[in-house]
């Protein structure tokens, strides 16, 4: 129980300190756009996602997908290192991510409701 106390600080510190900036870089310009317009929003989970009946095109479905891929991978990288789920990760850096969100922009919390910030 101690270790996985140790290992989860470890990732928070890393989420927090490492890992939510570069997650955050990795969005492109349609992207950062869609989120000023709550049409994509951070989750909960780590990853991004649809606010439901928004209107997205083909190729920010496209940048999403890629970006979650890539988030995907450097969640499974830090987790693998620290000996926690990358699901435990994802999260934690989640959290960064979520405080991080601008005015205006949506987030969907561990309910799975969506608003705006």
């Amino acid at each position: 129980m101690k270790r996985l106390l140790l290992s989860l600080t470890a990732v928070g510190m890393l989420a927090g300190l490492a890992i939510a900036p570069v997650v955050a870089a990795a969005a492109s310009a349609i992207v950062e756009q869609a989120k000023d317009a709550c049409v994509v929003g951070e989750q909960a989970d780590g990853y991004l996602g649809f606010v439901p009946g928004s209107d997205a095109t083909d190729e920010l479905r496209r940048e999403v997908r890629d970006i979650n891929q890539q988030r995907k991978a450097i969640y499974a990288d830090l987790a693998r290192r620290n000996g926690v789920s990358t699901s435990v990760t994802a999260a934690l850096t989640a959290e960064k991510l979520m405080r991080q969100a601008s005015s205006g922009q949506c987030i969907r919390d561990q309910t799975g409701n969506w608003r705006e910030v």
